[in-house]
């Protein structure tokens, strides 16, 4: 939850109590998912911060025994670098707990507002960082939690608060299977891997993560999806650009991928304090060595070149960053090349955190690669119309990754009335699907790799179908064929986005180029946006507008755009209140997600796109890192940890929430009175959209290998009135939502 902070003072809500103990509630000072946080004063005029945990979450047992963890670890820790526990009860009405107020901004509010931290304050935030973890440790206490918004900033140094989510080396309260407990930006590999057996040297990865965000106002792994920094915490190397010079060394041994490899508190103490103050740092070279993985990794996911080759307001010419390409054969000749490449490769993927379960029963069609990447058509035909639906699962599996017990989901996306599902999957471009029966129609290969995200899966625009894998070009196929069309270098832009019959390439910096989705070449370019601007795109060959989100750079409003997909031409603009991203949009309204400072979703926005007026709907508690379906004016949240919220957008409410016992999922889909979801074991789950309550499941589909963590999970899709998943294991799979029972 949120940490005790002097900051965005208000007046306690409605159904937060006005006392508790022997303190009276003043402000508002902070709120997260789990609690609020007030200012209190003690009878003897002690200033405190109380956190109050949210009603619902005090008729929790489980959660009741975590905060009564909290408060004991929080009780052990003592020192110079800790917020001290002045009074607690955690077996209250509504659990509290009383610290001493530590005024000042934390780490990440300073960074936001005013940049980052020069090289002398790293080096002695760094200091009192690892002096902090010294004494934590010492109490026999992990943190597991150390993030830029659980480090205050107070006059004498900084202080690490929020102990939410720690765990005494004595407790016997263990993380429950299958549970990310963290912040994936700030969390240790072995979080990840081995959730129950994380140590000490978690919390050192966590700091040295820390101080490259003070240092250059992001992470050493660095995503819009916090499943893609998993997949990198694994996996990549840090980006420790723009860290000071002499304690590159310092964070780069902070976070070396062995816990072992890295070093103590008490070292960083020493090395940190003589960097400090002016002394070189003398690192014990032993405890820094640097692992050297004996595999790629997967595909290249760091900085993208910003440039857009000239981008600007005047003539366009019709290539892209290198000429796009409109024959067929020149882009057959670059698949090929591509594959070879991708075979000298080997990858190793993230273990996963679930328990692994044997794979359910039901047919397996193996797709039919084409080496040549010509997209030649395979035997199977596409089911006759009239023929009759039954559930049916397709293998997509690449040559010679059969038992390898790695992930292997495909990202697919539905045709535009052909009844086709179009999927691509590592070591497969592109493969058309017959939703009916399941058959694979035609197929492409295509270089190995993770698929790190759903702007992965295929689009169909223009009469095209357009996929890409990551690093590698963008190509148009035939849908009737799959033979490759055009292709384009889509290396230096940051967002592939196709809507209607264009395809929007979208940079770091502002900057938009679209493409004509039926032959590749540019139509235009301009500045649009700016640096924070983000993108929702509907789909469809009727789109007519794409949506140009920029929130201000102090959070307090953002501005929201129609952009005319076919010249750039802005149709009109509005603004709304707060931090907002967009999730979804159609010609009726754009649907988004206001967020606080530490990322958590607060509230529901929906922006009318006729009247350009919003309507805010306030959730009653905070969701971490939501992803949102929409189903007319219905909106249905998925939060980290497993609560789904309905929220009816039109009136301003929130009609249920349901707490799925699910840790990690996919975005909802919404369809036919029913919300599906994708879990990470492989599960698709069904909910009565009405009534809030599970439905159905299928079985888990999962490989039996330790491989298996996914850093994106495929959003449920419907075609036709039935519903289509995808799992780790490789497999595709449909099934009738009307007969849940067969399931």
């Amino acid at each position: 939850m949120a940490s005790p902070r002097s900051v965005g003072f208000g007046a306690p809500g409605d159904d937060d109590p006005e006392s508790v103990g022997a303190y009276r509630l003043e402000t508002v000072i902070g709120s997260g998912g789990m609690g609020v946080v007030h200012l209190a004063t003690s009878p003897s005029g002690m200033r405190l911060a109380v956190k109050v945990v949210h009603a619902q979450h005090a008729a929790d047992p489980e959660f009741r025994a975590r905060f009564r963890q909290e408060v004991s670890a929080a009780r052990r820790v003592s020192g110079a670098f800790t917020a001290p526990v002045v009074d607690a009860d955690p077996d209250a009405e509504r659990p509290w707990m009383a610290t001493l107020h530590v005024p000042g901004p934390t780490l990440a509010e300073r960074v936001k507002q005013s940049g980052p931290l020069d090289a002398v304050g790293v080096r002695r935030l760094g200091a009192g960082l690892a002096e902090a973890l010294r004494d934590i440790h010492r109490a026999g206490v992990v943190h597991r939690d150390l993030k830029p918004s659980n480090v205050l900033l107070a006059a004498d140094g900084p202080k690490v608060i929020d102990f939410g989510i720690s765990r005494p080396y004595d407790s016997d309260l263990r993380t429950e299977t299958g549970k990310l407990i963290g912040t994936p930006p700030f969390m240790a590999p072995e979080q990840f891997q081995r959730p129950r057996e994380v140590g000490p040297a978690a919390d050192v990865f966590a700091m040295g993560a820390v101080l490259v965000h003070a240092a250059t106002g992001r992470g050493p792994f660095d995503s819009d999806s916090p499943y893609v920094v998993a997949y990198q915490v694994v996996h990549n190397e840090p980006d420790l650009d723009g860290v000071p010079d002499d304690l590159v060394p310092v964070l780069r041994g902070c976070l070396a991928k062995d816990p072992g490899d890295r070093p103590t508190p008490d070292q960083l103490m020493s090395a940190l304090r003589s960097a400090a103050y002016g002394s070189e740092a003398q690192i014990p070279t032993q405890q820094f060595r640097i692992p050297v993985s004996d595999s790629v990794g997967g595909p290249d996911v760091g900085p993208v070149n910003d440039s857009v080759g000239g981008a600007d307001d005047g003539p366009v010419s019709d290539s892209v960053s290198g000429p796009v390409r409109d024959s067929a054969a020149a882009a057959e000749r670059d698949a090929p090349a591509a594959a070879k490449a991708a075979s000298g490769r080997r990858f190793r993927w993230v273990a996963g955190v679930a328990v692994l379960v044997a794979l359910g029963g039901g047919g397996v069609v193996g797709v039919q690669m084409m080496p040549d990447g010509t997209g030649a058509v395979a035997a199977a035909p596409e089911q006759q119309d009239g023929a009759q639906f039954r559930p049916w699962s397709a293998q997509l599996e690449a040559p010679g990754k059969a038992g390898d017990g790695g992930n292997r989901t495909a990202f697919c996306s539905a045709g535009d009335g052909d009844g086709a599902l179009y999927c691509s999957a590592p070591g497969i471009a592109l493969a058309r699907l017959d939703a009916l029966s399941g058959k694979v129609v035609w197929s492409v290969a295509g270089a190995g790799g993770q698929l790190l995200s759903d702007d992965y899966a295929p689009a169909v625009s223009g009469g095209r179908v357009l996929a890409r894998a990551p690093g590698g070009p963008l190509r148009a196929y035939d849908p009737g064929t799959g033979k490759p069309v055009w292709s384009a270098d889509v290396s230096a832009y940051s967002g592939v986005r196709p809507t209607g019959t264009a395809v929007l390439l979208t940079t770091a910096d502002g900057h938009v180029t679209a493409l004509n989705s039926v032959t590749g070449k540019a139509m235009w370019r301009k500045p649009l946006g700016g640096p924070r601007a983000q993108w929702i795109v509907p789909g469809g060959a009727g789109a007519k507008a794409a949506y140009v989100v920029t929130p201000s750079g102090d959070g307090g409003t953002t501005s929201v755009a129609a952009v005319d997909p076919a010249d750039g031409s802005v149709r009109w603009r509005a603004r709304a209140e707060g931090r907002l991203r967009p999730v979804a949009a159609d010609s009726r309204a754009v649907v988004l997600l206001a967020t606080d400072a530490d990322g958590f979703t607060t509230a529901v926005v929906r922006l009318d796109t006729a009247t350009h007026t919003a309507r805010r709907t306030t959730l009653t508690a905070p969701l971490d890192q939501a992803q949102a379906g929409v189903d007319g004016d219905a909106v249905y949240l998925f939060g980290a940890g497993g609560a789904l919220v309905a929220v009816d957008s039109a009136h301003g409410t929130e009609k249920w929430r349901l707490d799925t016992g699910v840790a990690r999922a996919s975005r909802p889909l919404a369809s036919g009175g029913q919300v599906f979801l994708t879990g990470a074991d492989g599960r698709l789950l069904a909910f009565d959209a009405g009534k809030g309550v599970l439905a159905g499941q299928t079985n888990p589909r999962m490989n039996e290998g330790r491989y298996t963590f996914t850093p994106a999970l495929p959003a449920p899709l419907a075609v036709g009135g039935r519903v289509y998943a995808a799992s780790p294991d490789g497999s595709v799979f449909g099934v009738d939502p009307g007969d849940i029972g067969s399931w």
